[in-house]
């Protein structure tokens, strides 16, 4: 999938700013794609973006609406529908990271029909993929993998890709989940695509390129997590990543939503990763730590990342405190 910019970020009746991380991440990530918000009444979420309605969208060129927000059950309020009507007419393309399909909802299939508009929904793929076919590519890849599902993993590869194209490397993105195609204006959400044919869609996505080009694969789940693992290592064999980093939150307990499975040992995961990702690259290994250190103060940051650093013998970033510089060191000389 692929979106024309800029974007409008539709924040509808969000009740509070968690439920518009969605529209939060792209706007973080995408702020020159990003040139105004649209709240309907009732919205508790703001982007701190202009406040815009859908004709003044039109006026300023915005090429796609981005529905942000994601709520119990991924369901679209019908005070929604107007304006997303309104912006099919006005010329102006919707995308959806919701469960449900903008493009089943009849008002708007009949306006995108009648005004030749696309209406992208995209938990769901619009194409076909092959099987994975394990066979080597040119070019470099790195994937992040994790303890754990919501540990980091998109924010740490998009400040790999940025600290690397900083450098002047040769770096691109490569989306797995709705957040990352809106900030990457194109990618597969994979926990969409049919089990067999999970890793044929990473490695479409991420294809042979030049010798010196760094692929950088926004990871999902945990090999560890009884929910997604299926995710998890189609990523890891279609990536035939030459190296891995390791997401990790630090004051979890428990798996996420899972009270009874206990956080995998770090060892343990670091060994079965490369092992898994070493089935189509016998080269695969983990390079260093990104951890998750939000809810520690800025002394206990340091002294648990220099933990992770003399433990494990490799670098440990938090990606938001600290940057990525020590893992793009490590991978510059792959």
């Amino acid at each position: 999938m692929s979106f024309r910019t800029p974007y409008l970020m539709f924040l509808a009746d969000a009740p509070d700013q968690l439920a518009a991380k969605t529209a939060a991440g792209v706007a973080h990530w995408r702020p020159d794609w990003c040139i105004g918000q649209l709240r309907l009444d009732g919205c508790k979420a703001d982007l701190k973006l202009p406040d815009m309605t859908v004709d003044e969208a039109a006026q300023a060129g915005v090429g796609t609406v981005i529905v942000g927000v994601a709520n119990r059950g991924g369901r679209l309020s019908p005070a929604s529908i107007a304006p997303l009507k309104r912006a099919l007419e006005l010329g102006i393309d919707l995308a959806s990271g919701l469960h449900i399909k903008l493009a089943d909802v009849p008002e708007l299939k009949a306006a995108a029909a009648a005004h030749g508009r696309t209406i992208s929904d995209v938990r769901h793929p619009r194409e076909d993929f092959d099987t994975g076919s394990g066979e080597d590519r040119s070019g470099k890849r790195l994937l992040a993998v994790g303890t754990d599902c919501s540990v980091g993993k998109m924010y740490t590869t998009l400040a790999i890709e940025k600290e690397m194209q900083s450098r002047g490397m040769k770096a691109t993105f490569r989306a797995t989940g709705q957040t990352g195609i809106f900030i990457a204006g194109a990618g597969v959400s994979v926990d969409a695509v049919v089990s067999d044919f999970i890793s044929g869609a990473v490695e479409k996505i991420s294809p042979a390129n030049d010798a010196d080009h760094w692929d950088i694969i926004e990871g999902q789940g945990s090999l560890f997590h009884a929910s997604f693992a299926g995710v998890s290592l189609g990523l890891l064999h279609g990536a035939q990543a030459d190296a891995l980093v390791m997401c990790h939150e630090t004051t979890r307990t428990h798996m996420r939503g899972l009270p009874k499975s206990p956080i995998p040992d770090i060892a343990d995961c670091i060994a079965l990763n490369e092992r898994c990702a070493q089935l189509t690259n016998p080269a695969a290994k983990v390079v260093g730590f990104a951890i998750n250190c939000a809810a520690l103060d800025a002394a206990t940051t340091e002294r648990t990342l220099k933990e992770f650093e003399d433990k494990y013998g490799m670098p440990a970033v938090d990606p938001v405190k600290t940057g990525v510089g020590p893992l793009v060191d490590i991978v510059a000389g792959i």
